[in-house]
This record gives structure tokens, sequence and C-alpha cells, in this order.
């Protein structure tokens, strides 16, 4: 039986494992630092898979690694797990699917690497939608986790096609907020200190911006707080963006003109004002590596599945961003519909539970494992991705 053959047995005998996990952690959908659930789950299964596993690590207590050394010489290979769901929607985002494919890949590969040499990491990352400790990647980045990885792998649930790596955008998660003095709106209207103007004040010069922006650049904002009746001049209010741009230096150039633009509405209302970070991590771009896209082209299709490369690429963020900063890193997108289903929706949600969902774990699994194999096997395409990488990450604006 060749390595080929091995991986795909297991992943499928395997399969109903996987797709109960998914199940699960479907119904038990968890936000940003709260996955304890899904941790116990990926975490524990891949200790009966036979990984090294520890779990509370980079300062997330959620997050955890799985570790198989086979004992002979090789290339360090990670697959990435996510497992958050989006706040009062679920599991609309696929991450039930996105940590169980992950793991079966790893657990795939395991069944050939003694024979082949190297090392297979699984490393569960929480809080890809940002929230609370959210976008952990960048503290696995941070903290050394990668420093030794030659490449990552992962794919994302997307909609009805199966798509290649994304050159997504960089995010910042921040909140604005302003202090003032409140009074009687109707009878010591001189008394007080409005935050909301401030505030007002703020959003009205984002606008303003927008048309010296690049076209890259997105910044959405909600007010969380307000005041608190029409009759009381607030003297707080709070808003929350989220500033994206095609790369981090554009993005962090935009986000200090929203820094100045704070310190001017405070200074014309009077307000104190703060902008800060919302989350530990900024959000890298994407870099993708196309010659690493193409070795997962290739597997998937030898499958029977077909890759279309030329829809439209959305604008959207990944913390994945922060790895493929350091390392050549995949996040092609997964079919899992037979119709076309929006990110972040009740559509995609109920997708994410359907039999096409599910049965994209062990297509996902089997192209992740064998891609992995044939950078094992194949020492210089290796380094011809990591070269290709580090020319890619060296070009970016």
């Amino acid at each position: 039986m060749t390595d080929r053959e091995k991986i795909i047995r297991y992943a499928r005998q395997q399969e109903a494992v996987y797709r109960q996990i998914a199940l699960d952690i479907h119904a038990k959908p968890e936000v940003s630092n709260y996955e304890f659930f899904a941790c116990k789950r990926l975490s524990e299964q891949m200790e009966k898979e036979g990984f090294e596993v520890k779990v509370d690590i980079a300062g997330h207590r959620t997050g955890f690694t799985a570790t198989y050394f086979s004992g002979k010489p090789g290339p360090v290979l990670a697959f990435l797990a996510e497992y958050d769901a989006l706040n009062g929607i679920g599991h609309a985002c696929g991450h039930n699917l996105f940590g169980a494919t992950s793991c079966l890949a790893a657990a795939a590969l395991k069944q050939v690497i003694d024979e082949n040499g190297g090392e297979i990491r699984l490393y569960g990352t929480p809080g890809e939608e940002g929230g609370e400790n959210g976008s952990a990647k960048g503290s696995f980045v941070r903290e050394g986790y990668f420093r030794d990885v030659d490449a990552a792998l992962c794919v994302h649930p997307g909609s009805d096609h199966h798509e290649l790596t994304h050159p997504e955008i960089a995010c910042a998660p921040i909140r604005i907020e302003f202090k003032g003095k409140a009074s009687h709106a109707a009878s010591a209207p001189e008394n007080g200190v409005n935050a909301l103007d401030a505030m007002i004040l703020v959003f009205n010069a984002v606008g303003l911006m927008r048309q010296q922006l690049p076209s890259d650049v997105r910044i959405h904002g909600i007010i969380t707080k307000g005041g608190d009746a029409p009759n009381i001049i607030p003297d707080y209010t709070e808003a929350k963006f989220y500033v994206r741009a095609a790369t981090v230096k554009r993005m962090m150039d935009v986000y200090h003109k929203l820094e100045r633009i704070t310190e001017g509405a405070a200074l014309q209302t009077g307000c104190t004002g703060v902008l800060e970070p919302t989350q530990r991590n900024l959000v890298e771009n994407i870099v993708p590596t196309p010659s690493f896209d193409a070795v997962y082209k290739e597997k998937l299709e030898s499958l029977g599945e077909t890759v279309e490369v030329d829809k439209v690429q959305p604008l959207g963020s990944s913390d994945v961003g922060n790895v493929s900063q350091v390392i050549p890193v995949i996040q092609p997108m997964i079919r899992i519909s037979d119709v076309p289903v929006a990110g972040h929706s009740i559509e995609k949600r109920e997708a994410c539970r359907s039999e096409s969902g599910l049965r994209s774990i062990v297509i996902g699994a089997e192209a992740l494992a064998l891609t992995a194999l044939e950078l094992i096997q194949k020492p210089e395409l290796l380094a011809k991705i990591k070269k290709d990488h580090e020319e890619a990450v060296s070009a970016q604006g």
C-alpha cells in the first residue's frame, strides 16, 4: 500500500469520528477565550491519535499544541485549527469544520510520517474572530511557535465551490471613548461637556477622510454607548471600529490618522478622548505563496474535486496572515454547500452542519495531508516554496 493510499484509508476510516466532533462543537458554540468545550474535544482526540498535547499556551487558556515527532530528520509542518464561534449567531463561519479538518489531516499524515521523517504539529488557535484575547495566531508567532516550522496548512469552510488562498487584508480592531460632563440638556446645557458631540465629530471626520484613502482601505464602526437619555448631555460615549488595509503598513498609517482625529474631536469639545486596541493582537494581511497552493490544488483535484481560480476575492481578514508573514502558509476555501452561502449568515451556519459541510472534513483532511506529504518527500519543492514566500513577503508595499 502506498503512502497516499494509507492516508486516504485512515481519513475515511476516521471520518465518522471527526464528523461527530464537528457536530458537537457546532451544537455548543463558544466565543473567543471561552472555547473550553471545543478545546477539550479536539485536544483529547489528538491525545487518542498518539500526539503529545499541551493546553493553555501562548497566553491563551483555550489554546493547545499537539506534536508528533517521527524520530527521523525532516521538515516541521504545522496544521492550524480554529474552533471559535461568532457572538450571537454561532458557527456561521465554519470553525467547527475547520478544527475537525485540521485534526484529521494531522492524524492521517501521522500514519506515514515514521517512514518519511519529520515532525507534525497541530496548533489549536482560539479567537480567530477577534474579541477577548482574540487572534491567537499573533501570540503563537510572537511566542516563537513558528520559529522552527517550515510551513503551515489549513483550509477554511467557504461556499459552493473550492478556491485557493486569498490575499486577505490586515485589520486593527480598536475602541474610541470620550469622557465629558453631564448636565440637564434643557435647563443647564451650558454646564455640560458633550461626549456624544465628540464621537459624532469622529464619524464625520472618518467619512470625509475616505475620499483620500486608497481603495483597499476599509473603516467601519458602531457606537456602543451614546448616552442614557435625550434630556441629559452624555458624559461618556464609546465606539468600536475595524481599520483594514492591504498591508500592515498602510493599515497603521490610517490608524495613526484616527488617533489624530480622536485628539482633534476631544480638543473641539473639551472632552478627554482615548483610542486603543480592543484585543492583544493586530491581524496582519495574508501573503499567499502560489507555488504552495499549486501543490494543494493538484492534490485536491486528484481526489476528484474542481478548484475555481477566477472568482472575485473578498476583502476579509484572518490571523492566518500573522503566520504568513513569517512562514509559507495556505488557507484555501473549501466547498461546504450545494448553493452559495454568505459568510457569517444563518445560511452558512446551517451549511456547517449539513451533509455537504460534513463531507468537506474528509476531503479537506486528505488534500492537506497529501500536500504535506509532498513537501516531506520533495525537499527541493519545499525549498522553492520557502524561497517564493520570502520574495512575496519582501515585495509587500
